[in-house]
C-alpha cells in the first residue's frame, strides 16, 4: 500500500507540473483578474448561514484588490453577511464583466474590521445617504478579504477554461 500511495502522489505531483506549465504566468493571471473587477465594479459576495446550512449571496460595492488582492467591501454592522462571517468566515466573490462574459471568483476568509482609522481610509462618498455618521458612525464596519484563490474565465484576455471539464484557470494565493 505504502508503493501505491508513493506511486499515486507521483503521478498527482506530475500532473499538477503539466497543468501548471501550462497555465498562464501568475502575473498575466493577476493582471487580467483586475482588469475584470475593474470592469465589473460590484461583485456578488457569498456567505454561509450556519445555522440553515445555506449560502446567501448578495450584491456589493468592493474597494479595488491592494497588491497581495486582499480586498475590502463598506456594510452595515447589523447586517446578516456579518452576523454570518462571525461564525463562518468562508466566503466567495464573484465579479462578472457581462459585456465581454469574464468573470473572477476570489475565495477566502472575511474579518470584521471596526477600526476607526481603517473605517476613515476605506469610505466612499455616495454611501454617505446610507451611514448617518459617515465611517464614523457605529453601524459602518469593515470586512477585509483575505483570498486563498482566484480563478478566472477571460477569453479575450488569454484565459481560457478546460474545454474539456470547463474548469477555469486557478490561481492560489499565499
Amino acid at each position: 500500500m505504502i508503493r501505491s500511495l508513493a506511486t499515486a502522489v507521483l503521478v498527482l505531483t506530475a500532473t499538477a507540473a503539466v497543468i501548471d506549465a501550462q497555465a498562464p504566468p501568475r502575473d498575466a493571471v493577476l493582471k487580467a483578474a483586475r482588469e475584470v473587477i475593474g470592469a465589473a465594479r460590484y461583485a456578488t459576495l457569498s456567505s454561509v448561514d450556519e445555522l440553515g446550512g445555506y449560502l446567501y449571496s448578495r450584491v456589493v460595492d468592493p474597494f479595488p484588490p491592494e497588491s497581495n488582492f486582499t480586498i475590502w467591501i463598506g456594510t452595515n454592522a447589523e447586517s446578516r453577511k456579518v452576523q454570518q462571517l462571525t461564525r463562518n468566515p468562508r466566503v466567495v466573490l464573484l465579479y462578472f464583466d457581462a459585456p465581454r462574459q469574464h468573470y473572477v471568483s476570489v475565495m477566502g476568509s472575511a474579518t470584521v474590521v471596526r477600526d476607526a482609522k481603517e473605517k476613515a481610509r476605506r469610505f466612499k462618498p455616495e454611501w454617505k445617504a446610507f451611514y448617518k455618521n459617515g465611517s464614523e458612525g457605529d453601524d459602518y464596519v469593515l470586512l477585509r478579504v483575505s483570498p486563498s484563490q482566484l480563478e478566472i474565465v477571460a477569453e479575450s484576455l488569454g484565459m481560457k477554461n478546460d474545454p474539456a471539464t470547463w474548469r477555469p484557470v486557478t490561481l492560489y494565493l499565499p
